[in-house]
């Protein structure tokens, strides 16, 4: 008997290493804005939150929708040259599907740029679906992103498993009923830690995935 018939993945942190463009993204928009560097601390406990929600924390006085352009302007046209796979990842979901699982991204980035990746990395093949934040009206760390994923792949929460790499991954996954497994190679894990939540599984490389399901 299977433990898990569906695997939810997390784009940023997880499956794609964007830790570098998230942060040059960050900082360009520093610069424009306030033209002083960003506190790199409170730039990664943001990762995995709505952009825009950020950027009225970052810059309470400034235009946010001005920020938030910024920042996608920088994504742009650094976006495909400054993103990776994580190792072993795209192994892992081939294996995930050889063994009959559906599988999903679940994530708070938008549709364009989450596709981009998937297409010129290679996993458009190996995704049964793709929910991004124009999906739903409540985003991560609210449960809505992960029931749309379960309500597309017609699975139960008590047999999917949820993998991320911030707090929201794992509230979301908490809040709509179905297991979380941390990968080690998260950028969050002080605002992880100040959460003070455990989760299910600790992923220390991708084909760990494997032995999980």
């Amino acid at each position: 008997m299977n433990r898990y018939n569906a695997v939810l993945l997390d784009f940023d942190g997880t499956v794609m290493d964007t830790n570098r463009m998230i942060m040059n993204s960050w900082q360009y928009t520093y610069k424009q804005v306030t033209g002083r560097p960003g506190d790199e601390a409170f730039i990664y406990s943001t990762y995995g939150e709505i952009l825009y929600d950020s950027m009225k924390k970052a810059f309470p006085n400034e235009d946010t929708d001005q920020c938030v352009a910024y920042y996608r302007g920088y994504q742009r046209d650094h976006f495909l040259e400054e993103i990776r796979l994580f190792p072993g990842m795209k192994e892992a979901i081939a294996g995930i599907k050889a063994r009959g699982r559906k599988t999903a991204l679940v994530t708070s980035r938008m549709r364009k740029t989450t596709m981009q990746g998937v297409e010129a990395f290679g996993l458009d093949g190996l995704l049964d679906t793709v929910v991004a934040v124009e999906d739903t009206e409540e985003h991560k760390p609210e449960p809505a992103p992960i029931i749309k994923a379960l309500e597309r792949l017609e699975v139960q929460p008590e047999e999917s498993l949820m993998v991320g790499d911030s707090q929201y991954d794992l509230l979301c996954a908490e809040r709509a009923g179905v297991d979380y497994a941390m990968v080690s190679w998260t950028a969050a894990g002080d605002a992880l830690r100040r959460l003070g939540k455990t989760p299910d599984y600790t992923v220390q490389e991708a084909a760990d995935l494997l032995k999980i399901i």
